[in-house]
């Protein structure tokens, strides 16, 4: 490659940035992620996932090393918790859905909360896409928020929550011919039941987010009547298409999303097509709530 083909493909840090809804989510053009990010790309392009929550680039075909040095200019890639009981260090994973392994993750979540620090960004690649269905929505954390009543705010910013891994989850686990019942049972003994607050303050903007998750099971300091009542509702914000990006996945897609202020749902309507995707996600730190 010559110096002036070399530099066409160098990153720019002047992104073409174009929102896909009024609360959540852009697709972004400018940017090959399979070349090194210099300093100033990388910049524009966190300040864009800090901006949207989450962003779509389109014909990304890259390769593990070049899908993990992106996530690698976020923070340091995580290992999943069962991964690294098994003495695992990898950080990258596929997701492979078939009619032998149906899809898992048609819920809406924000990943591994239940960890006492969970991730900060999640990486997500599409390598195989069926004919149909298989999209998936991504729900603004900010918006929930901003939907509520200013009584109801100031209530829920003096809640927390507690967050535990899904029975579902660990069943899944159990079923693993990769992890196994083994792996179930020191998941659920090793990681207890985390308390994090049911508002959450963005680490970047400060800005308030209402920190749900498939994760919680209950609201700390009330009546399990109450906390059943108020998780209902306060879940069921998510489902208000205002609040929401649906994106229709292209083999090459690569989606950069914020942990700490959205929720995902993978549709599962794709079944029993294959699809396949790698992803990964970066450690972030303890959930905190700071008042104005």
């Amino acid at each position: 490659m010559n110096e002036i083909a070399a530099l066409e493909r160098q990153p720019s840090a002047t992104l073409a940035v174009h929102r896909l809804t009024g609360k959540i989510g852009a697709r972004i053009d400018g940017l090959d992620l399979a070349q090194p990010l210099d300093d100033e790309s990388f910049a524009a392009l966190h300040a864009a996932v800090t901006e949207h929550q989450v962003v779509f680039l389109r014909d990304q075909y890259l390769t593990d090393e070049q899908h993990e040095a992106v996530a690698a200019r976020f923070g340091v890639p995580s290992v999943y918790p069962a991964e690294r009981i098994m003495g695992g260090t990898k950080a990258l994973h596929h997701i492979a859905d078939s009619a032998d392994s149906p899809p898992k993750a048609d819920h809406w979540h924000t990943d591994i909360s239940w960890l006492p620090e969970p991730p900060s960004h999640a990486f997500l690649s599409a390598i195989h896409i069926p004919e149909f269905g298989g999209d998936t929505l991504w729900a603004s954390l900010f918006a929930a928020y901003d939907a509520l009543s200013e009584p109801m705010r100031e209530m829920c910013s003096k809640l927390a929550a507690m967050h535990a891994p899904h029975p579902d989850q660990l069943e899944a686990f159990r079923r693993s011919g990769r992890f196994g019942p083994d792996i179930a049972e020191k998941v659920a003994a090793i990681f207890q039941p985390v308390e994090h607050p049911l508002v959450r303050s963005h680490p970047v903007s400060g800005r308030k987010a209402l920190y749900l998750s498939g994760f919680m099971t209950r609201i700390v300091g009330v009546t399990a009547a109450e906390s059943n009542v108020l998780l209902r509702y306060l879940n069921s914000l998510l489902d208000d298409a205002n609040l929401q990006v649906r994106w229709n996945w292209r083999e090459g897609d690569f989606v950069i999303w914020d942990e700490a202020s959205t929720n995902h749902r993978a549709l599962s309507d794709h079944y029993p097509q294959d699809r396949k995707m790698r992803r990964c996600t970066v450690d972030g730190a303890r959930p905190f709530f700071q008042p104005d």
